[in-house]
């Protein structure tokens, strides 16, 4: 069999942790058949650190030449087709997937969390563009609920970065131990008032424990402005990590006994390197998460705002708390792989 080509969408280059951690999983999935080649929103910066071919996302003169060329176009995992961000992304990924399917290329949704949808123009145009795909995959149970409602066929797996292999990080281990890992991320339900509560939280558990925090932005843009207020705070040992290799975003995790965590790849990323989770809801992924995981945490609006609670519970998680065993993470890896054999068989 020859060599096919695929095209790779998804938020990419757009230096959000999660959605390149999605890419890499993809790219680590991909039958060696094919030969990928990525809508990125920073092309030379996706070309350079996965040495595959790249296309500006936004130049529709571009993503035209490139789909004539193509026989297959994937959409790459995570949630693009959800109206809660903006309408504008669902009918941008919308539209090339259509866009594809009457070119006749060979059409996945991979990985997919759908939703919320909350628009009857959105959940119409993701129907129809979901009822058109070769094949669909997703990652979570609320996903499944809306295929099997629109009666399309899907596959269900744990999200593909539960398998995606990870790297050291260089001078993470000269740093004291133990370590405790923060990810926070700017959203209305992270309250001025919440942060400041959720800081001083922090400064107090790690007087108590005397633990090394370490501040991990996700996406520089939202994240880091967090990680400096938080950083300013505190007064034991800390450090902000700012890592664009999502192999190495995933291998900080292995150096570090506790994560508390809002982004929802920072919680599998934690508890797939046999690290404690603690949860810090803002969106139903999460929360779902969360159920699947049995994973201690709250929904940000319903954090409590006495700073004290919140540091005796995350001492109390710290001390004894349990991390997922080595047989779950194993069966999570395993299961995660069947987007790569679903891949396998699709493509």
């Amino acid at each position: 069999m020859g060599q096919t080509r695929a095209i790779l969408c998804g938020y990419y280059g757009k230096g959000n942790g999660g959605d390149e951690a999605l890419l890499a999983s993809l790219l680590q999935m991909l039958p060696e058949s094919v030969t990928p080649l990525v809508l990125s929103g920073n092309p030379g910066e996706t070309r350079k650190r996965y040495g595959v071919q790249t296309c500006d996302r936004t130049s529709a003169f571009r993503v035209l030449q490139v789909m004539r060329r193509a026989d297959s176009f994937i959409w790459g995992g995570g949630s693009l087709i959800q109206d809660v961000t903006s309408v504008a992304s669902p009918i941008y990924y919308a539209g090339l997937m259509g866009l594809a399917q009457k070119k006749g290329l060979k059409t996945i949704a991979w990985a997919q969390g759908i939703g919320p949808l909350k628009r009857s123009m959105t959940q119409w145009i993701a129907r129809q563009c979901f009822s058109g795909c070769t094949g669909v995959s997703v990652r979570d149970g609320g996903s499944a609920d809306i295929l099997a409602n629109w009666q399309i066929p899907f596959l269900i797996a744990p999200d593909p970065v539960w398998a995606l292999e990870s790297k050291p990080v260089p001078g993470l281990w000269d740093l004291p131990a133990p370590r405790v890992a923060v990810s926070l991320r700017s959203h209305p339900t992270l309250t001025p008032e919440r942060l400041a509560t959720l800081t001083q939280a922090l400064v107090d558990f790690q007087k108590a424990t005397q633990t090394c925090i370490l501040l991990v932005p996700f996406q520089t843009s939202q994240d880091l402005s967090i990680a400096q207020s938080i950083q300013s705070k505190l007064t034991g040992s800390n450090q902000i990590f700012c890592l664009d290799d999502p192999r190495e975003l995933k291998g900080l995790f292995r150096g570090v006994e506790m994560a508390i965590g809002m982004r929802f790849h920072s919680l599998i990323m934690a508890a797939a390197e046999g690290c404690r989770c603690f949860a810090l809801s803002y969106d139903p992924k999460v929360s779902q998460l969360m159920a699947e995981l049995k994973l201690p945490g709250w929904e940000l609006g319903q954090l409590p705002d006495d700073a004290n609670l919140i540091s005796q519970i995350w001492l109390e998680h710290y001390v004894n708390g349990e991390p997922l065993s080595r047989e779950q993470i194993q069966s999570l890896v395993d299961r995660a792989l069947m987007h790569r054999d679903f891949l396998a068989a699709t493509l």
